[in-house]
């Protein structure tokens, strides 16, 4: 009877606890109100599609694709801009978005060796969207970590097809995270992370703007959530023992909002993600590729126009500061979620990285008082 008893106790749990985000455990990151999904998708027109490739006791991978507004994104550019946290990444496509301040195709995010089969598929997307017929250039934008230690990264198991889809199934609304698409095999503070998302919208005095984040993790350093030292309560976190290299990996976060503002700003915003990911214990080491593309949907910018100038509405800069504020909270909250939402996974060499038991993260931070 103990046993059974036991056994029921353990059950309720682990229902209680896994896979649900801080907020619905009651931890309320940052003092700004989140959007109606509390992911990237809370900014007008911005979907999510992911593909999740689980094969075997090895394949544990897959891409993430982020489109930022409907039509035809070549002909009808977009304001971007790319901040460089740590550049130990492959990252495609910088230097003309560096450059020229747009944007011409939607993001993808996967892992390290699948980036040049990820750019082909989105040129290949890009170049089948009708009104492309004569385009002889695009700059696909394609992010990635390694995701080697749980997935067999040198198969190259993600194909123009998987990319393709993910593209084909993009949609607002409600956003998956944890072991999905381009975070299925990634790790994060020596836990299993994956893909995270969150928002924040300004009240109307401030703008009533939103700021969508999504990351996708694999980075590491000593965790911690809402302030709290989780990774030193827990014991595990980076150089506790020894010079390893469990601290790098890679961090790809994407910002989309519909403030008007222009590259400049844009990088301004995502120099302010690197504070977000520093607040939850990321050092940004040495092998770790960690980049920001921001972009912004609240105006066009035209391909090909025979006029020779062109007028904007622009958020003035002393108005900008609370997007930074959001950007942070954000981005701080779209790592934890991606923590929280991940399970356990064995994959590429019989390699096994555990779930964040969240059971104890609440009772740390409990002793901290710092659950609402």
């Amino acid at each position: 009877m103990k046993k059974s008893l036991l056994i029921f106790l353990l059950f309720l749990s682990v229902q209680l606890f896994a896979q649900k985000r801080p907020r619905e455990l009651g931890i309320k990151i940052g003092v700004l109100p989140t959007g109606q999904f509390n992911a990237i998708t809370d900014v007008a027109g911005v979907k999510v599609g992911q593909v999740t490739l689980v094969e075997g006791k090895d394949i544990r991978t897959g891409v993430t694709a982020i489109i930022p507004k409907d039509g035809n994104l070549f002909q009808q550019k977009i304001p971007a801009a790319i901040y460089i946290g740590n550049g130990f990444g492959k990252l495609a496509g910088y230097s003309q978005v560096e450059e020229l301040g747009t944007m011409e195709t939607p993001i993808i995010l996967t892992n390290t060796l699948s980036v040049p089969t990820a750019a082909d598929a989105l040129i290949d997307w890009t170049l089948n969207q009708k009104g492309n017929e004569n385009v002889r250039s695009v700059n696909p934008v394609v992010g990635e970590t390694n995701d080697s230690f749980l997935n067999d990264i040198r198969g190259r198991h993600v194909k123009k097809e998987n990319v393709l889809e993910a593209l084909k199934k993009a949609e607002s609304g409600k956003v998956e995270e944890g072991n999905v698409g381009a975070g299925t095999g990634t790790v994060c503070f020596n836990w299993k992370g994956g893909i995270g998302t969150s928002s924040r919208k300004l009240p109307e005095k401030l703008g009533g703007y939103t700021v969508g984040v999504l990351t996708q993790t694999n980075f590491g350093g000593v965790l911690k959530v809402n302030g709290v030292p989780v990774g030193e309560e827990l014991g595990k976190y980076a150089f506790k023992e020894s010079l390893d290299k469990s601290s790098d990996g890679s961090c790809m976060m994407i910002i989309a909002t519909d403030a008007p503002l222009d590259a400049r700003n844009l990088k301004r915003l995502a120099k302010r993600a690197i504070m977000g990911m520093a607040e939850t214990g990321g050092i940004a080491s040495n092998g770790s590729g960690d980049y920001v593309i921001a972009f912004s949907t609240a105006y066009q910018i035209p391909h090909e126009t025979t006029q020779g100038t062109s007028s904007y509405t622009l958020l003035h800069n002393d108005f900008i500061s609370p997007l930074f504020m959001a950007t942070i909270e954000a981005t701080n909250e779209a790592i934890i979620n991606s923590l929280f939402m991940a399970k356990t996974t064995e994959g590429f060499q019989g390699h096994k990285m555990e779930e964040l038991p969240k059971e104890k993260v609440l009772e740390i931070i409990r002793k901290y008082v710092r659950l609402k």
